[in-house]
């Protein structure tokens, strides 16, 4: 099982609408068997699938309880082959335990709980928060790719900086950890848009994807709707991560 975290420290970057479009690219366009989970006690992810809960468990209770078992925490979503972990506002309390209690490892147990998992799933995605805390750093231990949305603006790389010394500071736990790079996000087709596009791809070291989401009024639909863009209206955004998904998978 392939495990990517999709992260920014910068919020308003798509960075739940990535994660759950790619997960679900992965599933109807690629056959593939996909867990879902959210890592952001706001729960907007477990939200979308109409899967949130104040009494649910989820990956606080993972990362908290000892010897909980993984599937016990696992929900499956309304699409086969697509299961979710949920969050909700637990996980101020799950980062405070797990800093708290040091009879165990802090920093790899989300890892040790996946590793149950790798002959159920084919990948893994982490919809993490804009932060870095335990349960995040949790992710990026557990985590084989790093991928990161972007929005084009004057703030686009504020904590980009940051989030790639934690990266280097957490391969003392994960070696194999990897930053595949930033994918713009909500692009649209206007002198801002294009100039600073083409700024980011010429005079920037991170690495940058090719594809670019599109911005569409049917993104937000999808909200109310709680349906992936390939499983909505026809869209250009949904287009577009078809083909995130497909180069991300020839890299």
């Amino acid at each position: 099982m392939k495990i990517i975290s999709i992260i920014n420290l910068k919020g308003g970057v798509a960075k739940t609408i990535s994660s759950i479009n790619i997960a679900y690219t992965l599933v109807k366009e690629h056959g593939k068997k996909v867990l879902l989970i959210d890592n952001d006690k706001q729960g907007n992810t477990s939200k979308f699938f109409r899967l949130h809960g104040d009494n649910n468990d989820g990956i606080a209770e993972l990362l908290t309880v000892r010897d909980l078992d993984i599937k016990d925490v696992i929900q499956q979503t309304q699409y086969e082959g697509l299961d979710i972990i949920t969050a909700n506002m637990n996980l101020l309390r799950a980062n405070k335990e797990i800093l708290l209690d040091v009879s165990r490892a802090q920093q790899t147990r989300l890892r040790k709980a996946l590793a149950q998992l790798d002959d159920e799933y084919d990948y893994c995605i982490i919809d993490n928060a804009p932060d870095i805390n335990m349960t995040v750093i949790n992710a990026l231990v557990a985590s084989d790719d790093v991928l990161v949305p972007i929005k084009v603006d004057q703030f686009t790389f504020d904590g980009l900086k940051q989030l790639v010394d934690q990266i280097e500071d957490v391969r003392e736990f994960n070696d194999n950890l990897t930053f595949r790079g930033c994918f713009i996000t909500m692009f649209q087709k206007n002198s801002v848009n294009k100039q600073g596009s083409e700024y980011l791809f010429s005079s920037t070291d991170y690495p940058l994807f090719h594809t670019k989401i599109r911005k569409t009024v049917k993104v937000d639909e999808t909200t109310f709707a709680g349906k992936p863009l390939l499983d909505y209206k026809k869209s250009t955004a949904g287009q577009d991560y078809r083909e995130l998904v497909n180069e991300y998978l020839n890299m």
